[in-house]
């Protein structure tokens, strides 16, 4: 998945506002709210310096996915929230041999903890972000709608497991579609910044069931905003991911 993967680079202009706002007293509080690391192993700094992880563009405009999900949720849940882990894991490898990996390297191999959860979920939250798309949804076709077949009968059969997963994973996290290495596919959820490629599966999509990704919307009610994240999902993604 390198087309989504985050590059070396300097950040510049509003994305360094960003960042030195993020680092300061925000940062440790969010930091010390979603437990991905310590006030003590988080840098806040606001000294310029040389960050290998960078915030991914959207692959569409913030206001693209209404009504379904609002350009305020993606304010808050792309421009804070996921740029938190992105600012969070560049202060844990500064200076470190860990800023030279990939982010994938680095959720294979990072031991539980502060690293890992970052790394991870700058990861996820990109491949969600690809995972819909504008005027998504409905059947996929192809191969897609033949793996769903012969795993699940019929898409509708699939369509309920998947929302089910989603809907019953207790607390925060994902629901996944992934690929094994016999190319079987199958659903799972994961809690918090669980992600797939450290069991070593691919992922093929997700649905992230942090309360922050539907709360302004739907409040406490996942379960619409999943029946909602259904008329976004990106099949054509789904397809290149499988094909993978």
């Amino acid at each position: 998945m390198g087309h989504i993967l985050s590059t070396p680079g300097r950040l510049t202009g509003d994305v360094v506002a960003c960042r030195r706002w993020l680092a300061g007293a925000c940062c440790v509080e969010y930091a010390r709210h979603l437990c991905w690391a310590s006030y003590e192993n988080v840098d806040t700094s606001t000294e310029d310096y040389h960050m290998p992880f960078e915030l991914p563009p959207l692959p569409y405009a913030k206001d693209a996915l209404q009504p379904h999900i609002s350009a305020e949720t993606l304010d808050f849940h792309y421009g804070r929230h996921h740029q938190t882990y992105v600012t969070n894991l560049n202060n844990l490898t500064q200076g470190k041999p860990e800023a030279s990996k990939t982010l994938e390297e680095l959720i294979r191999t990072a031991p539980e903890g502060g690293l890992f959860n970052n790394a991870a979920q700058v990861w996820n939250h990109t491949f969600y972000w690809n995972s819909m798309k504008p005027n998504g949804g409905g059947e996929p076709s192809g191969d897609v709608a033949a793996a769903i077949n012969k795993g699940w009968s019929n898409f509708q059969a699939f369509k309920d497991a998947f929302s089910a997963a989603a809907a019953g994973q207790f607390g925060s996290g994902w629901a996944w579609l992934v690929k094994d290495a016999a190319g079987n596919i199958s659903i799972e959820a994961t809690a918090n910044a669980g992600c797939p490629l450290r069991a070593g599966k691919t992922p093929l999509m997700t649905c992230d069931v942090w309360e922050h990704a539907y709360y302004i919307d739907y409040r406490n009610a996942r379960p619409q905003y999943i029946a909602a994240w259904w008329n976004l999902v990106n099949w054509e993604f789904v397809a290149q991911n499988l094909r993978g």
